[in-house]
């Protein structure tokens, strides 16, 4: 047969969604989501759909190897500014930094002052300078101001300054440059688009580089990703055979002079298109023919490049955008109470200039004592007197709220890195907190999204039981494997008669069947130190390369086009024609080989049972047998794949060749195309057998998902599997069980159908006068839960039935639901469904996954939480919250989440009553004043009394306080509940502290006002003056405060108790320094109050006063948590008085009722076909069903009940 040189597919590309590749681009915004999800039908697999930012077709980018001044041309200028001109691309210097030494300050303060109430402290300031109106000096609100633009600003340089440095290094980096004939060294910066640059191993790529040759064979070029995408394991790129032939000399590659086409700089990292015209020919070039900048370079001694991209154009810098911004349900809560107080700072402010107004009519114009030098009318001086109660009462909005919110909240994400039970030492990963500003949200989820594979189950392969023709026997005995050098030691399996079959060589199926495994695959192969190590693009491929091993078919090497193995003793070098390549709409790969004597051609295939099926000849043998073993092996929760072969001859292979050579030539549309080429050639197959591979559950996923239903958290687990297999996932983790009421897609779809019916036929009048509440969809006493396929939202491209009935109505019945599996989703489908929940339910939603392909349900979700596992790190990139293990996810949620969501509703509640006990105070000193908007107190105590008086004590119960211990928390889930139903923080609670400030300001005010009315000192002088008054009300204020805090703490520390004193004795040693001989002579100007509490406090009827106040302010306090303690106990307050736990309930678990159907070939990832070896990294996590050990739930069940 004619031989081809075979271009790698490049399945998923911008065509049609991919259920386990993403690229990480698709990044679409809740918005988009929502438009996608009500408006246009998801598109059907294999329609067409632009990538992110280019077309391919678009070929507008155009590099000339080895000439600088090409890309000079008038014609690659682009306008900058007016008619000041540059090149359209870019140098190879980076900047990722965001100030210089002139922007930092006008650039950072723009930036904090696009903060609302940043904003309103600066519109106070000038106010206070305007002295007309100005009430309180200037400095009161100044120092608290340049205190918190001064501690973020600190925050943002420090950050930016490490960048500055990192870009510093990254652009001083050296490579070797082609100039002038021969290679130099040069600093990355000084690199340019169409520079020849040669790499060593170990070197990082320096920009976006097409791989002309290398030192290895078939200029294959080894390179490590994990600055790109996470991953460690090694990914393949190779040059074109043209360019590995004729470039490999300095000379040669100095007298390149090749044009290459290709599409615009874009952020696609799984896609690149283009054509290199050299020498009057063209030559097709795509992913696996570039190296990538971020990548280093492994096992190559040398390779060479040409510079496609350079700096802010590569990959990897158009991938560098943001991210979506996630707000927590308190932090909106908290803007809007804030608007609230604004609104009522303006009508308090508004009532008191009105009542200046009638009482300057009514009595200070008619009093000469009060006669001010000024002729101003009333109205004028009450408008004056608006804008100085806006400065008096502006403590109302608290300026140090933002600041304490974020110190909190850095505080508990330290909790989180720093839990000792959340780090896993297998593979020495602790829990990260990738953000600080979510971590309350975390006591307040209502819905789960779970990925499967990866993240319940381990993804960890190990090939259990096969079936070839009758051949089924199976014995128990671990067998050794001594006669074959080659053999995985760690390989176990239990079927000594296989093995013996297999070494006899008389069975032509058996040794069709594992040839077929050790030829049909894309790993490739590295040998360390005399040991073969499979490099395999998934778990499941490697499983089955390693499987092959062990029964004497050993894979050893690759080239372009052929394949190497040793059968049994005897090595054997396959010519390999063609590799169509595995995607998720294939769901299958083959390869077409020859070497027989005969020059028979041969193509192998193995891919899900129902796509094998459908494309078996009418006369194969085994149809029967191996549907009964596929189907008692999904009962067993094992992944399945069918093997199958099929003779061509030479002369319908020739026709074929041709068509697939001109489809890998395709520009537009080229996956589409070589698809279609592929379907004519895999057809009358003839099937040979299964392989069933075993996925374990992780530890604890059961008992986590069970602890976490309790909580009231629903679970949804979202899986490119399969209906049969998803099923066999519900059962083996807890999620579905045997009381449960399981419905699947049609029955929705029926439902959804009759609830629409029942809606047109009502009357249009009624439905819109009166909106009724909707009927449950499921009537039936008991659990039900819900099973639906991809297929229900998606019918060969025609209008998805989920989009044509109301949305509602779909999300209404699934939430109904205790559980819900959705199959078959695409990772689009994925956020979609997040989106839906978030968008009707109005529901906090935590997505968690661990591959590619969950980053944009990761993105959608309220929380997303990436799993450090088997698959790379994309996730864990995308994500807020990591960690190693689905079971810290209830530790996470059931521990940290409810501590930090009750700290920050018990820091908002009191810090907001607080500042209206200090404020509202001014409110009623303004009635003894004429309404002339002086202050209660002295201008330094108004000034720290946020700062340094009453901060730390509250500050400390936001970072320490818990109600109940870990255990406990975990113990008893339905202490999460107040969180979800928000019932800790709202405003309800808001006005409560509203009332509760204002009761206290009229305590703080009037006790003081009447004890210093009539009164007489010790020494025959009148206390009852006004600074006197101010430190009384003071002191008592500050006692008050602090002793509050001291009955709301549950959690009580050495810090706490130092907190609460200390804020105490700061008050009064400031307050006595403040108020000394000395610092007045200094600034008399400033500190006026001289000798005032020396002289206040001396007096032993003055700490009567302050006693009497603060008693009758913590009375009603103190009795009101008496009778909650008593007679309402909370759930909290129950749990820390309950002894005993509770017993709990056998679980009623059962296995094997129904036959559960599981195929991994719909999630085994695509391989590295072609080059062989993609550079296409392995960022999928395949999508298949785990296993677990039938006595493995005896074991279990057997605890439950003890």
């Amino acid at each position: 047969g004619a031989k081809m040189s075979r271009r790698r597919t490049d399945s998923q590309g911008s065509l049609g969604p991919d259920d386990e590749a993403m690229p990480y681009s698709d990044d679409e915004t809740d918005d988009e989501l929502a438009v996608s999800s009500e408006g246009e039908p998801e598109a059907p697999p294999g329609a067409p759909h632009p990538p992110v930012e280019t077309r391919p077709s678009d070929m507008g980018w155009k590099v000339k190897a080895n000439d600088r001044a090409y890309h000079q041309l008038p014609e690659f200028q682009k306008k900058v500014f007016l008619c000041i001109k540059k090149s359209r691309y870019s140098g190879n210097a980076i900047k990722t930094y965001k100030y210089n030494a002139f922007t930092f300050l006008p650039l950072n303060l723009y930036e904090q002052l696009k903060r609302a109430a940043n904003l309103y402290f600066l519109a106070l300031l000038i106010l206070q300078i305007i002295p007309e109106i100005s009430t309180l000096p200037w400095y009161t609100t100044l120092i608290p101001l340049v205190v918190v633009l001064g501690v973020t600003a600190i925050k943002d340089l420090v950050d930016d300054l490490a960048r500055h440095r990192m870009d510093k290094e990254i652009n001083n980096r050296k490579s070797e440059v082609l100039l002038n004939g021969r290679f130099q060294e040069a600093k990355w910066r000084d690199i340019q688009v169409g520079d020849v640059v040669r790499m060593k191993k170990n070197d990082f790529i320096p920009a976006d580089i097409l791989l002309l040759s290398s030192s290895n064979p078939n200029s294959l070029c080894y390179v490590e990703t994990a600055e790109l995408d996470g991953e460690t394991n090694l990914k393949f790129k190779m040059g074109l055979r043209v360019t590995d032939e004729r470039l490999q000399e300095e000379r040669q590659l100095a007298e390149f002079n090749a044009l290459i086409e290709c599409e615009e700089p874009n952020n696609r990292l799984d896609k690149f298109l283009g054509m290199m015209l050299w020498n009057r020919e063209q030559y097709p070039l795509e992913l696996d023919n570039m190296l990538l900048r971020g990548c280093k370079v492994r096992n190559t001694e040398e390779c060479h490049g040409l510079v496609i991209f350079a700096g802010a154009d590569t990959k990897i810098m158009r991938n560098g955008g943001k991210t979506r911004f996630k707000r927590t349900k308190i932090d909106e809560l908290m803007n809007y109470m804030v608007y609230t107080i604004f609104a009522l700072l303006l009508l308090v402010a508004a009532g008191l200039a009105i009542g200046h107004t009638y009482w300057y009519e009514d009595i200070g114009s008619k009093a000469w004592y009060l006669y001010d030098g000024k002729d101003q009318d009333a109205s004028y001086r009450g408008f004056l007197s608006f804008w100085g109660y806006i400065i008096v009462l502006n403590t109302m909005v608290p300026i140090s709220l933002y600041v304490s919110v974020e110190v909190i909240r850095l505080g508990q994400s330290k909790f989180i890195n720093w839990d000792l039970q959340m780090y896993f030492a297998e593979k020495d990963t602790p829990a990260k907190a990738r953000t600080t500003t979510l971590n309350e949200q975390l006591g307040q989820i209502e819905y789960i999204f779970s990925d499967k594979t990866g993240t319940l189950t381990q993804n960890i392969m190990a090939f259990k039981k096969c079936t070839i023709y009758l051949f089924k026997k199976h014995n128990h005995l671990l067998i050794f494997y001594c006669w074959n050098r080659y053999a995985d030691k760690k390989f176990q399996f239990m079927d000594n008669y296989l093995v013996a079959h297999v070494r006899s060589k008389k069975d032509r199926d058996a040794m069709e069947f594992f040839k077929l495994l050790s030829l049909c695959h894309t790993v490739m192969v590295e040998n360390k130190d005399g040991e073969l190590v499979y490099q395999a693009a998934s778990p499941d491929e490697g499983a089955l390369v390693t499987a092959a091993r062990n029964f004497g078919f050993v894979f050893l090497s690759r080239t372009q086009d052929t394949i190497t193995i040793r059968e049994m003793d005897q090595e054997t070098t396959y010519e390999m024609l063609a590799l169509l390549d595995f995607n998720s709409d294939r769901k299958r790969m083959s390869i077409i080989r020859t070497n027989f004597p005969d020059g028979r051609i041969r193509l192998y295939c193995k891919g899900a049972d129902t796509v094998i099926y459908e494309r078996l000849a009418p006369n194969s043998r085994h149809k029967e047998t191996t549907q009964t073993a596929l189907d008692v092996f999904a009962n067993e929760t094992l992944r399945t794949l069918c093997l199958c072969y099929k003779d061509i001859s030479a002369q319908e292979y020739e026709a074929w060749s041709r068509k697939h050579k001109d489809a890998q030539l395709t520009l537009s549309n080229r996956d589409a195309a070589l698809d279609r080429v592929y379907e004519q050639i895999e057809n009358n197959l003839m099937l040979i057998g299964a392989t069933a591979i075993e996925d374990k559950l992780q530890d604890g996923v059961p008992e986590t998902i069970a602890k976490l239903a309790k909580a009231d958290i629903k679970i949804w687990v979202l899986t490119g599997d399969k209906k049969e297999t998803a099923e066999n996932i519900g059962y083996s983790c807890s999620l579905l069980t045997d009381d449960m009421q399981i419905h699947y897609g049609e029955d929705v779809n029926e439902k959804l159908s009759i609830r629409q019916a029942n809606r047109r036929n009502e009357p249009q009048t009624v439905y819109r006068r009166k909106k009724k509440p909707a009927e449950p969809f499921f009537t039936q006493p008991g659990k039900n839960a819900l099973i639906i396929t991809g297929g229900c939202w998606l019918h060969d491209g025609k209008r998805s039935e989920m989009n044509s009935l109301p949305q509602i109505d779909f999300v209404d019945m699934a939430c109904e639901c205790e559980a819900v599996i959705c199959c078959r989703v695409t990772p689009k489908q994925k956020a979609n469904v997040v989106s839906l929940v978030k968008k009707y339910k109005k529901a906090v939603t935590l997505s968690i996954g661990d591959g590619a392909n969950d980053v944009n349900m990761i993105k959608t979700a309220d929380i997303g939480v990436g799993i450090s596992g088997q698959e790379g790190m994309q996730a864990v990139m995308s994500s807020d919250y990591a960690f190693a293990q689905f079971r810290y996810l209830q530790r996470l949620l059931l521990v940290h989440g409810r501590w930090s969501y009750i700290r920050m509703c018990k820091f908002l509640r009191f810090f907001f009553f607080k500042n209206f006990a200090f404020t509202l105070v001014h409110f009623w000193y303004s009635f003894f004043s004429g309404y002339s908007s002086q202050v209660a107190y002295e201008d330094w105590f108004i000034t720290l009394y946020n700062l340094c008086y009453s901060s730390l004590p509250v500050l400390l119960v936001g970072l320490l306080d818990q109600d109940v211990n870990d255990r406990l928390s975990l113990k008893f889930p339905k202490l999460y509940l107040p969180g979800q139903q928000g019932t800790l923080f709202n405003y309800k609670n808001f006005f409560i502290s509203l009332f509760h400030g204002i009761f206290v300001s009229l305590i703080i005010f009037f006790i003081p006002y009447g004890a210093f009315l009539q009164t007489m000192g010790q020494d025959g002088e009148a206390p009852s003056d006004y600074q006197s008054f101010a430190v009384v009300t003071a002191s008592s204020l500050i006692f008050t405060v602090n002793l509050q805090i001291s009955l709301d703490t549950s959690y009580w520390t050495f810090v706490n108790c130092f907190a609460v004193l200390g804020s105490i004795a700061i008050y009064f040693g400031i307050m006595f320094d403040i108020h000394s001989a000395g610092i007045h002579v200094i600034f008399p100007s400033i500190f006026t109050f001289t000798g005032a509490a020396s002289n206040a406090l001396r007096q032993p009827y003055l700490w009567l006063t302050i006693i009497l106040t603060v008693g009758i302010s913590l009375l009603p306090v103190i009795c009101i948590q008496f009778l909650h303690k008593t007679i309402w106990p909370s759930v909290g307050d129950k749990v820390r008085h309950l002894g005993k736990e509770k017993k709990k309930q056998p679980s009623a678990f059962q296995r094997g009722r129904r036959s559960r159907r599981s195929a991994y070939a719909f999630s085994h990832s695509r391989g590295y076909a072609d080059l062989i070896s993609s550079g296409r990294s392995i960022r999928r996590r395949p999508a298949a069903p785990w296993s677990e050990f039938k006595e493995t739930f005896v074991v279990f069940r057997c605890l439950r009940g003890r």
